[in-house]
């Protein structure tokens, strides 16, 4: 076995009767000075892996500060009848200092973790976030090689919430999954509410979980909890993976579902079998993928063509299920003159300066799409689930068109069901047309924002010297961002303004739409930093979800991510405050103590602006989104004023 000397301390720098930790490439070293004599052994108490340079020396012996157990601090031996002592290495004091002779470290061995990441990285898994922890180190090393390859990158979070945020909202933007990443117990379970936010938004998150060792698992060891049972319901599939298991197949298998399904996928790993050597090839989604494409139904596209060639005023709303597929369904509308309303999951799809846009529908939406939904003799949505804060009249006749047959019709009767991909289903439907009686709405359309936006340069002005009107925060931020940025926006009222008060563009918006959990907004930003797309990236929330990830700061500073998070600042949780008065009930416990948010960035490492009157918003929102880095701007909000 060859063998190489490294120099550990200098003269005098340890002192007699103690013992210190030394680490020499990947050796970690208990190294004592005992009655003027050097020691150094392996640092890992043969017992159960105590830190024996954390130890002390006691009567003569180097005890192991775990559990007490005794050796030589020099020649590593126990007492009798023990013989389990560390490795005990060769040390030489030399003129100029201390010095060790240690085995050459052997060449790194591929192991099952390396198996696993190599396969994850294949199907595209490019983004993880996470914590590394004492019980998903090998998995951690095996992400750490990958990062070195350039296969991924990874983003160390100061809290796996925001991890699973983020590995959402890069699901959100771009239909592909990221990953997310705790260790047994504690690190898992925060994931959790971070992973329902992607299941029931139909997002694609990978979830990868440490565990306790095998031997511990079931025994009520320290972290010790079944996490299969713990994520069987957030996640479509939850596998351990054990030594004798085939493991890249279930890498595929989570990969391939999460992708296929749009849903949350999880891998446990126990602490031994991370480590273990593997010659499985890595594999990814060649031969395992298709495009589904489907055309629909041949009778119920004809029914639906049918009834929408006879509709006057038909009415098509879009929901986030038709994100990637709005080129033929703006083409449908703009044949019929048909004016196009977005559930709030929807908004960005269709730009508010489009003759036919006409904002969101619902309780965040605008008072244009309301009236033409109760103008409207049709109502043909696509990729849209109905749910009750959209509020799509369920008296009206309805062409309902999704790829998921448990949509159709889930909360009440459609006149007609299109099963299929949304996009082939508009072509065909603007095929099948061969008389329109719809008439052009454009006129309509441009005279109802007319009074729209006439109303909304009222409230701007409104001042009662108590902050910022949200009709003024969101008619500056509308003239400050890029036409096609990315915005990942929180819950509150602050969210409600957004969709009521901000005219899209081309722009892409994120959200926790039907978990509607505080705090997803800067973590979300984060993924869609991550997801690399080019474009500006910007994130927004009341101070209440703010607070929730607030030190992820921090992790943007790290990471140099160049997002600009927007803090409508009002002291209180006013949209709880809000229902309390909406029920007759007093406003309690909404107050918020905050610090100065724009301070708090500067300390974090990140601009901070902060804006307490009207004047100064335009200008600290330009400065913001101008830096190369992450930035704020905290606005001083007028709760009343939403």
């Amino acid at each position: 076995m060859s063998e190489s000397i490294h120099k550990i301390l200098d003269h005098g720098e340890l002192d007699e009767g103690r013992v210190t930790t030394v680490t020499v490439g990947h050796h970690t070293l208990a190294v004592t000075n005992h009655e003027g004599t050097y020691g150094c052994l392996d640092n890992h108490c043969p017992h159960q892996g105590g830190p024996l340079g954390e130890g002390s020396i006691e009567n003569g012996k180097l005890r192991c500060p775990w559990h007490g157990y005794d050796y030589d601090p020099t020649t590593g031996t126990p007492p009798p009848p023990f013989d389990d002592a560390p490795a005990c290495y060769p040390v030489e004091v030399r003129e100029d200092g201390v010095y060790v002779t240690l085995p050459t470290e052997p060449p790194r061995v591929r192991t099952v973790s390396d198996a696993l990441v190599e396969t994850m990285t294949a199907w595209g898994v490019d983004a993880v976030f996470g914590i590394v922890g004492h019980s998903n180190l090998g998995f951690g090393d095996a992400l750490r090689q990958a990062q070195k390859r350039g296969d991924l990158q990874y983003f160390g979070v100061r809290h796996e919430g925001a991890a699973a945020f983020a590995a959402s909202g890069y699901g959100k933007l771009t239909g592909r999954p990221a990953a997310c990443f705790g260790i047994a117990g504690p690190g898992s379970t925060n994931l959790l509410t971070g992973l329902y936010d992607a299941k029931v938004d139909r997002a694609p998150v990978l979830a990868l979980s440490g565990q306790v060792p095998s031997a511990n698992m079931g025994r009520g060891a320290f972290q010790d909890l079944d996490l299969q049972a713990a994520f069987g319901d957030v996640a479509r599939t939850s596998q351990t993976v054990h030594a004798g298991s085939n493991h890249t197949e279930l890498m595929n298998l989570a990969c391939k579902t999460a992708l296929v399904e749009s849903d949350v996928t999880h891998l446990i790993f126990p602490d031994e079998v991370q480590i273990q050597p593997s010659d499985e090839p890595a594999s990814g989604p060649e031969g395992r993928t298709w495009v589904r494409t489907s055309p629909p139904p041949a009778e119920t596209l004809d029914a639906a063509a049918e009834l929408l060639g006879s509709a006057e005023r038909p009415l098509i709303i879009v929901g986030a299920g038709a994100r990637h597929d709005m080129e033929p369904i703006i083409a449908l509308a703009e044949r019929l003159g048909a004016p196009v309303a977005t559930t709030f999951k929807g908004k960005g799809q269709i730009s508010d300066h489009h003759p036919l846009g006409c904002g969101v529908l619902g309780r965040s939406g605008t008072p244009i799409a309301s009236w033409f939904m109760n103008e409207s003799d049709l109502i043909v949505a696509f990729g849209a689930s109905f749910a009750n804060h959209t509020g799509i009249s369920p008296y009206k006749p309805i062409i309902q068109v999704d790829h998921d047959p448990m949509a159709l019709g889930r909360f009440h009767p459609v006149t007609v069901g299109v099963l299929g991909h949304v996009g082939v289903v508009a072509e065909a439907l603007d095929r099948s047309l061969s008389t329109v009686a719809a008439t052009d709405r454009r006129e309509e359309v441009a005279d109802r924002w007319s009074i729209w936006r006439t109303e909304k340069s009222s409230r701007a002005d409104d001042d009662r010297g108590q902050g910022l009107a949200s009709a003024r925060i969101f008619a500056e931020l509308t003239e400050a961002l890029d036409p096609d940025a990315v915005i990942a926006v929180d819950v509150g009222n602050n969210t409600y303004s957004f969709g009521r008060y901000f005219e899209v563009d081309r722009h892409t918006v994120l959200m926790s739409g039907y978990l509607g959990s505080i705090g997803f907004g800067f973590p979300a930003a984060m993924g869609a930093w991550a997801a690399n797309t080019g474009r500006q990236i910007v994130s927004m929330s009341g101070d209440g979800g703010f607070g929730q990830y607030a030190m992820e700061l921090t992790t943007a500073v790290k990471y140099g991510m160049n997002i600009t998070h927007v803090l409508v600042d009002n002291g209180e949780l006013g949209k709880i405050s809000k229902e309390q008065r909406s029920a007759d009930l007093d406003v309690w416990q909404t107050s918020l103590h905050n610090p100065n948010f724009a301070s708090f960035a500067e300390n974090c490492g990140a601009r901070g602006f902060r804006v307490t009157n009207a004047d100064e918003l335009a200008g600290a929102l330009s400065a913001a989104l101008a830096h190369d880095g992450p930035a704020l701007v905290d606005i001083v909000a007028d709760a009343a004023l939403v």
